[in-house]
């Protein structure tokens, strides 16, 4: 199956419309060259915040309101999508309010043919969101088994903690979906590098899906650095180095793979090395400690 991950940027609207000509757009294009299936950015949706007007966007907590405020008419419209096009898309991720906490989720929706598969919220917060934004983590993990195969989505930061990408693999999950949204090359990278790893040490797909480009009226996502693409361990079946496909830095658009759920199995199987068998290993040689020499 073709995948399409997003190098997305984020635009001032005028009225809702001009946002869903945008995402309509961006999905038209997607599935026109055959993708099924679509990964949006984490925080892409706060480019709602313009429909508040400048001085809503340009305010930390009322933007994420405001964003919020719109997530059942923008699910109406990836839900149609969808449906239009046979796709299955992790829709930018959106600031959810729920209705037992005060503060917000940094939630990633799953959309079907059929509607809403579920949700992923993001699990570890970064030092802005807890430390200036104060957006609440999520609890629990979600494993989506979908005819495209089993399908785990890890938020931003959550892909550089491997104990929880583990969790979705030990459940079954085959890819990987890493939404993310960095404001420096370097947080760019810590994120790329950690898609990579779980890619190796998962022997699963990973797609990679960044914010880019500059959003001047919202400054909590004033900056976007970002390159979209989509990983795989570098072993047999699979790119040497590990990157089936990647957009230039910065620049919008889409990148594509033609990736196999057959060639995932086999590689586990009986790859150049096994990683995801020999995972158990590890805690033997924990349990025996370290020596100081």
């Amino acid at each position: 199956m073709k995948v399409a991950a997003a190098a997305y940027p984020l635009d001032f609207f005028a009225d809702f419309a001009g946002f869903e000509a945008k995402l309509t757009a961006w999905v038209s294009e997607a599935a026109g060259a055959g993708a099924e299936l679509l990964v949006f950015p984490e925080y892409g949706a706060m480019e709602l915040g313009s429909l508040g007007g400048p001085a809503i966007a340009a305010d930390l907590e009322a933007c994420l309101h405001e964003v919020a405020r719109w997530q059942p008419r923008v699910d109406a419209i990836y839900c149609a999508l969808a449906a239009q096009h046979g796709l299955h898309i992790l829709g930018a991720s959106a600031p959810v309010f729920l209705a037992d906490q005060s503060r917000p989720v940094n939630r990633a929706t799953f959309y079907g043919p059929q509607g809403i598969l579920g949700h992923q919220d993001k699990q570890i917060m970064t030092r802005f969101e807890r430390e200036t934004w104060f957006v609440a983590p999520g609890q629990g993990l979600t494993l989506f088994d979908t005819p495209l195969g089993r399908i785990g989505v890890m938020i931003c930061y959550d892909s550089e903690f491997p104990l929880l990408s583990r969790a979705l693999i030990e459940a079954g999950a085959e890819i990987l979906l890493v939404p993310s949204c960095t404001d420096t090359f370097r947080g760019f990278t810590r994120v790329r590098v950690g898609s990579m790893a779980r890619a190796l040490e998962n022997q699963c797909v990973v797609i990679h899906a960044p914010t880019v480009g500059l959003c001047d009226f919202c400054p909590a996502v004033d900056e976007n650095v970002g390159s979209a693409a989509i990983y795989g361990p570098p072993d047999a079946g699979f790119p040497e180095d590990g990157i089936f496909a990647q957009t230039p830095l910065n620049t919008p658009g889409w990148a594509y793979a033609d990736i196999s759920r057959a060639a995932i199995a086999e590689v586990r199987r009986n790859g150049g090395v096994l990683n995801t068998l020999h995972w158990a290993e590890q805690a033997a040689r924990i349990d025996a400690g370290v020596t100081r020499a």
